[in-house]
């Protein structure tokens, strides 16, 4: 982790929950307690921030040689939205176009997926606030700055999410190897967003159950699986298509 991003000590992680900055998580070391800390817990629940109990060696690493008095926060690298402002920030006169990342955990893919939304039109990502990565400085690097340009919202239950979206008139598509339709021959059409599941488990079942089609990238060969990045790839070009776009009218709609 990059010391540059750390808040370190009780007092400015408290200023920093209080005043509403964007934070990733909250580490507090095990055995650490005080008024402070109550505060800490509470504001962080508060505002669905995650906190992490953690041993004290790994508080050395944490604070970069600084007294933490036995928390730090990780400030994000982006200002987060909520899911109301992604579906506003919609430009008017077109249909949204939205990613979400059911479990992503490796920054990597979450980079490589970010780059893609963006050369493919995507208005926006929508990423859990737990059991998910978050937009860092692995995540920026990997997607070549997109994820600087791109609206992300974090939500804390994906399906509650996705019924909203339903409700918006957007229709949810999630990607499943065990899919009746296929991707090059479904309607990907319209008001979407589509939905990438974990790298190793796939979508839930839950989320599955709550999307309007799920649909498969028919396969070769001695494998039975892409990458979650690349066949992410996959089905924002074939939703780009099916938009009617191609790359010189999404660039020139920026």
């Amino acid at each position: 982790m990059n010391p540059e991003s750390h808040i370190v000590g009780r007092k400015p992680v408290l200023e920093a929950l209080e005043s509403g900055q964007a934070i990733e998580k909250v580490f507090v070391q095990f055995g650490t307690h005080g008024q402070a800390i109550d505060s800490i817990f509470k504001l962080a629940k508060q505002r669905g921030i995650p906190i992490r109990q953690t041993p004290k060696e790994r508080f050395r690493e944490l604070g970069g040689g600084a007294e933490t008095q036995g928390v730090v926060a990780v400030a994000s690298s982006v200002d987060y939205l909520e899911l109301d402002q992604l579906l506003d920030s919609v430009p008017e006169g077109q249909q949204p176009f939205f990613l979400l990342f059911d479990e992503i955990e490796d920054p990597h893919n979450l980079g490589a997926l970010i780059r893609s939304a963006l050369c493919f039109g995507v208005h926006g990502v929508v990423l859990l606030k737990h059991h998910s990565a978050t937009v860092n400085a692995t995540v920026i690097k990997t997607s070549a700055g997109a994820a600087l340009s791109m609206p992300v919202a974090r939500v804390t239950n994906l399906v509650n999410a996705i019924k909203e979206l339903k409700e918006n008139g957007i229709r949810v598509v999630g990607t499943d190897a065990a899919a009746q339709a296929t991707l090059g021959v479904a309607d990907l059409s319209g008001p979407i967003a589509i939905v990438v599941g974990n790298e190793g488990r796939g979508i839930r079942r839950l989320v599955k159950e709550n999307c309007d089609l799920l649909v498969r990238i028919p396969m070769g060969g001695s494998f039975d699986s892409l990458n979650a990045s690349v066949a992410g790839a996959l089905v924002l070009y074939e939703a780009a298509r099916a938009r009617g776009k191609n790359p010189q009218q999404i660039n020139n709609e920026r």
